[in-house]
C-alpha cells in the first residue's frame, strides 16, 4: 500500500532526505529534484491505468521508486498549490488565496499584484543554509512584481516566466508574458519564444530540459548539493510540444506534450545515472492540480476515475500523480498508509475534509450558472445531482460524506441515518474543529482587480479598476450538529 500524504510536499522531501544527511560516510547532503507538472491529471500516467501507456519513463520511475496514489495538492489552482509546495503551508495560512465571493478561485495573471510574502520561508531558502545551490526552471507563479522575484526567495538561478504561457495578448494594456534568465528579461512568449497556436509547435520543453541537464552537470563538477525545481508548463492549455513529438501520441496534442515530458524525465534520470548521482539524489514528480477538463479532450488530460477537475475540490481537482525515486533509499513499490486529515480549500472557504477513506463536503459548487451556460464546464459529462452544483450549496450542518475506497467518483453519498455516516462524522468533527481553532489566515494575495469578480484589491491595484472596501478576512467555518 503506498504512502498517502497531504499538500505539505516539501516536508515529505526533507523527512526522506534526512536519512541521507546522517548516513555514515556520506560526503554531502542528497540532491533534490522537484519535477512539477502543470494541469497534469492523475489518470495521465500509464502506471495509473492510462490505456495508451505512453509514459514509459515515468512508469519505470514508479516501478523503481514509490508510487503515491493518494497524493493531494493544497489547492485545485496553480498559484495556491505552488505556494503550498514551496512553503509547506496551506494557502489560507500563507495568503495565497482570495476572499472575493465564497469559494471562488482567483487567477488573472497580469492583474494580480500580490505575491509570496517576505514572511514565508521557502524550501530553497532553507536549503541554502545547508550549502545547496538552487535553480528554478519554468513557471514561478508566486508574483510578478520585483519584490516577489524567485531570486529574492532563496533561488540562485532562474530560467522561465513569472506566469503561464497562455495568451497571446499583443497589446500595450496586456502584453505577452515575459521570460527571464535570472534578473534579466530575455524575451516574451509568442515573440522571442514562439508557440504556434495552430500546430502546437514550441521548443520550450527542450529549452527547459537543456537548462536542467546543464545545471546538474555544473553542480556535479563543483561537488555541491543542489535543488532543482523543474516546473514545466507544456500540459497547460494551449498545450505544446516540439516538432519531433507532434503527432506522436494516440491522445492528440495533449498526449504529444505528455510524451515529450516523459522523454525529458527519462533523460534527466539517465544523466543522474551517468554521473553516478542516482544514489545521492532524491527525485519527486507530481502536478500542481488536476487536469483542466474545460480544455479536454484535445487540450486537457485525464483524472482517471475521479470527479471533475481543476478549479474544483472534488478528487479530480486535487488528487495528483506522484512518484518518489531515490535508489537505495526509497524502497521500490511498497510504502505505508498514513492516516491524516486532508483539508480542501477554495479561496478562504473550507469546502471539504477527509479522515481515512471518508470525505465530507461542507460546500458544493463547480462554477456559476452564468459561466456554465456560456460553455465553461469543469465537470463535462459528470453531472451528479446535488453534488456538482452551479449554485453555492451549504452542507456545514449536515455534510455530504462519501467513502472514497468504494466510491472514488463521489457519486453516492452515505445515508445520513446510517451508522457509517455517524461514525465518519464523529471522526471528522474534531479534526476540522482543531484545524479551524489554530488557523491564522494570511493577508489574501490573489484578489483580482476587476470589479466584476472582486470585493477588494491590494494597494496599488486601483490604477487597473475601481476597488471596493476589503471584506472580513476570517474564513468560513463549519458548524457541527450536536
Amino acid at each position: 500500500m503506498s504512502l498517502a500524504v497531504a499538500a505539505t510536499g516539501w516536508r515529505l522531501l526533507l523527512l526522506l532526505c534526512a536519512a541521507g544527511l546522517g548516513a555514515v560516510g556520506a560526503p554531502q547532503p542528497p540532491n533534490i529534484l522537484l519535477l512539477l507538472m502543470d494541469d497534469m491529471g492523475w489518470g495521465d500516467l500509464g502506471v495509473n491505468g492510462e490505456p495508451s501507456r505512453e509514459t514509459p519513463n515515468l512508469d519505470r520511475m514508479a516501478a523503481e521508486g514509490m508510487l503515491f496514489p493518494n497524493f493531494y495538492a493544497a489547492s485545485p489552482l496553480c498559484s495556491p498549490s505552488r505556494a503550498a509546495l514551496l512553503t509547506g503551508r496551506l494557502p489560507i495560512r500563507s495568503g495565497f488565496y482570495t476572499s472575493n465571493a465564497r469559494a471562488r478561485n482567483a487567477y488573472t495573471p497580469q492583474e494580480v499584484v500580490g505575491g509570496i510574502p517576505d514572511s514565508e520561508r521557502l524550501l530553497p531558502a532553507l536549503l541554502k543554509k545547508a550549502g545547496y545551490a538552487s535553480k528554478i526552471v519554468g513557471k514561478w507563479h508566486l508574483g510578478h512584481r520585483p519584490q516577489f522575484h524567485p531570486l529574492r526567495h532563496g533561488f540562485d538561478e532562474w530560467f522561465g516566466s513569472p506566469n503561464c504561457h497562455f495568451g497571446p495578448y499583443d497589446n500595450r494594456a496586456r502584453p505577452n508574458i515575459p521570460v527571464y534568465r535570472d534578473w534579466e528579461m530575455v524575451g516574451r512568449y509568442y515573440e522571442e519564444f514562439p508557440i504556434n497556436l495552430k500546430t502546437g509547435e514550441a521548443n520550450l520543453t527542450q529549452l527547459y530540459l537543456g537548462e536542467a541537464l546543464d545545471f546538474i552537470r555544473r553542480q556535479r563538477s563543483l561537488r555541491r548539493p543542489f535543488f532543482l525545481y523543474w516546473a514545466v508548463d507544456a500540459t497547460h492549455a494551449p498545450v505544446y510540444a516540439s516538432r519531433p513529438f507532434l503527432g506522436s501520441s494516440q491522445r492528440g496534442r495533449y498526449g504529444d506534450a505528455v510524451r515529450e515530458i516523459d522523454d525529458s524525465v527519462g533523460r534527466i534520470l539517465a544523466l543522474l545515472r551517468d554521473l553516478g548521482l542516482q544514489d545521492s539524489t532524491f527525485v519527486f514528480f507530481t502536478s500542481d492540480n488536476g487536469a483542466a477538463l474545460i480544455s479536454a479532450p484535445k487540450q486537457g488530460g485525464s483524472n482517471g476515475p475521479f470527479l471533475c477537475g481543476k478549479e474544483t475540490t472534488f478528487e479530480g481537482g486535487m488528487r495528483e500523480p506522484a512518484i518518489a525515486w531515490w535508489p537505495g533509499h526509497v524502497p521500490a513499490g511498497q510504502g505505508q498508509l498514513i492516516n491524516r486529515p486532508i483539508f480542501y480549500y477554495r479561496g478562504n472557504t473550507l469546502m471539504a475534509a477527509t479522515a481515512g477513506q471518508h470525505k465530507a463536503h461542507f460546500w458544493t459548487w463547480t462554477n456559476s450558472w452564468e459561466e456554465f451556460q456560456q460553455g465553461v464546464d469543469f465537470c463535462p459529462g459528470q453531472n451528479v445531482s446535488g453534488v456538482t452544483t452551479h449554485t453555492q450549496e451549504e452542507h456545514t450542518a449536515l455534510p455530504l460524506i462519501f467513502h472514497l475506497g468504494r466510491d472514488p467518483g463521489e457519486r453516492f453519498p452515505l445515508s445520513f441515518a446510517s451508522a457509517e455516516y455517524q461514525e465518519a462524522l464523529r471522526r471528522l468533527g474534531p479534526a476540522v474543529q482543531q484545524h479551524q481553532a489554530t488557523l491564522q489566515p494570511g493577508q489574501p494575495q490573489l484578489n483580482v482587480c476587476n470589479v466584476a469578480v472582486m470585493n477588494w484589491a491590494p494597494p496599488g491595484c486601483e490604477k487597473l479598476g475601481k476597488c471596493l472596501p476589503p471584506p472580513p478576512s476570517a474564513p468560513e467555518k463549519c458548524s457541527w450538529p450536536h
